[in-house]
């Protein structure tokens, strides 16, 4: 998921926060995420490095690519909120 695409789910949430239909997003909730995304980032790496076959390590990779994209998203939406 882009940018552009989470900017209009952050509108869409807006929206129905306004209607009261949806609760609202702590900063804290989502420094609570961003630390576990960072960890698993963290543990992907050495595994990666351990990593005894070039099939592990391609789908370690592919995962640390998804760890990295999704802190960058949470990143994007805690400055945001804040």
């Amino acid at each position: 998921m882009g940018l552009k695409k989470l900017a209009e789910k952050i509108a869409d949430y807006n929206e129905r926060f306004e209607q009261g239909k949806a609760s609202k997003i702590k900063p804290e909730h989502v420094e609570k995420v961003l630390a576990k995304l960072r960890k698993k980032s963290a543990e992907l790496q050495v595994d990666i490095a351990s990593a005894t076959t070039s099939e592990k390590k391609a789908r370690l990779e592919k995962k640390l690519g998804v760890a990295t994209a999704q802190i960058e998203r949470a990143e994007w939406l805690l400055k945001e909120i804040t």
